[in-house]
């Protein structure tokens, strides 16, 4: 009889680790991949990200933040791009400069500086711009043909790379 109980022990200990694990993974962190180079040089290609869901429960993306989300054009795959646009701004890019509300966005976080003229973009309300730091080589908000990620579709705020290596991500 004391082997079944031990055995019971073991069996108990993993249901809770799966249980454990299972909620962590649906709930609490976002996996994503970088499979292009659109977020160079802040995530290189190939680098895998984890980012929490439970980020935004109590309050709203900001600008400038790194961003998992489901694409408007593609519900099934999941991105990372920066947040340039808030619920009500107006985006717009002239010669290669992103002015937000008619003011210049400083963005010292740029692989290269940006080419050409994009917009204006008037985001919606519930509704995010978002471009990937790599602008030449991202096809991001400003090629999509539904321009804006819902709110509903942000699965996370990123904050550290696993792979290849180990750092936080800002």
């Amino acid at each position: 009889m004391k082997i079944w109980n031990e055995i019971w022990d073991y069996v108990k200990m993993i249901i809770i680790v799966v249980v454990v694990v299972l909620v962590v993974n649906n709930v609490v962190l976002i996996n994503a991949k970088i499979p292009s180079e659109s977020m160079e040089n802040t995530i290189m290609t190939g680098t895998r990200v984890m980012g929490l869901k439970c980020a935004y429960w109590f309050s709203e993306p900001e600008r400038g933040e790194l961003i998992v989300f489901h694409p408007p054009d593609e519900p099934e795959s999941l991105y990372v791009k920066r947040v340039i646009g808030l619920p009500g701004d107006t985006v717009e890019i002239i010669d290669g400069v992103t002015y937000v509300n008619g003011e210049a966005l400083e963005e010292d976080y740029l692989a290269e500086p940006m080419a050409g003229s994009y917009g204006p973009y008037h985001v919606p309300e519930g509704h995010y711009f978002v471009m990937g730091d790599n602008r030449n080589h991202s096809l991001d908000a400003r090629f999509w043909k539904n321009t804006y990620v819902s709110e509903d579709a942000i699965s996370g705020k990123v904050y550290f790379s696993y792979w290849p290596k180990l750092r936080w991500i800002s």
